[in-house]
């Protein structure tokens, strides 16, 4: 099974700037226009001047679109906040729905629609020595959903000897020794930052189901109940 991106029936604009990649995708009318980059600390300058490419390429308005999604997180501090705030930006400007989606989600996504996995770890760095760590495994419509809790936790507490899947994220390149002993799960090293071109099926199915929030309602996910952290060079 190889689904690679694609575009959906809803109207949807969606993005994220959670990490150190800084990405969006505007499916419209059937089309599907994406970007995706990495741009450590640059996100705020870049990502509103990339709405309006989106749009333009596809000559269309905010207020032609159905539904608008946002990474929540976890991520950077940073990141996190850019990526809610301008979401409600939009939102309030439009009087447009929200539908606001996991980083750690969106990569086990990926690797469902790329590959056919059904069993997906999701890590990125946290930096500080901890990792952002959740299991998904698909549902019954195609949508990977989480097991447990989405945590952040020090490599060396994570315990997997019993588990079997495929393992994406920042969080396994940074600490290769913890899968160093467990044949069951292979590190899929394409994927390891998120993408919001694999947001697309999860805000579909949410605003299908009227499952959206408000502008006001809009809420990061921290995951890490502080916001202060050793910031490394080139980091957010």
């Amino acid at each position: 099974m190889n689904k690679q991106l694609t575009a959906s029936k809803i109207n949807i604009l969606a993005f994220d700037a959670s990490t150190e990649a800084l990405s969006l995708v505007l499916s419209y009318n059937g089309q599907l226009f994406h970007h995706f980059e990495e741009c450590p600390q640059q996100h705020s300058q870049k990502i509103l001047p990339l709405v309006d490419s989106l749009l333009a390429q596809a000559n269309c308005k905010l207020t032609d679109l159905d539904v608008i999604g946002f990474g929540q997180g976890p991520g950077s501090f940073t990141g996190v906040r850019i990526s809610v705030a301008i979401a409600q930006g939009l939102a309030y400007a439009c009087k447009l729905p929200l539908v606001g989606v996991s980083t750690l989600q969106m990569m086990a996504q990926q690797a469902y629609q790329q590959t056919g996995e059904m069993s997906v770890f999701s890590a990125i760095d946290a930096r500080m020595g901890e990792i952002y760590f959740a299991h998904y495994t698909l549902n019954d419509i195609g949508i990977m959903t989480l097991q447990d809790d989405e945590r952040v936790l020090k490599p060396t507490l994570l315990t997997l000897e019993d588990k079997q899947g495929v393992a994406v994220g920042t969080g396994w390149q940074t600490y290769p020794e913890i899968l160093q002993d467990n044949a069951n799960i292979a590190v899929n090293n394409e994927i390891t930052l998120p993408d919001a071109g694999f947001m697309l099926a999860t805000v579909s199915h949410e605003f299908t189901h009227k499952r959206t929030v408000s502008a006001a309602q809009a809420q990061p996910k921290y995951v890490r109940d502080t916001v202060t952290w050793k910031k490394l060079p080139g980091r957010e």
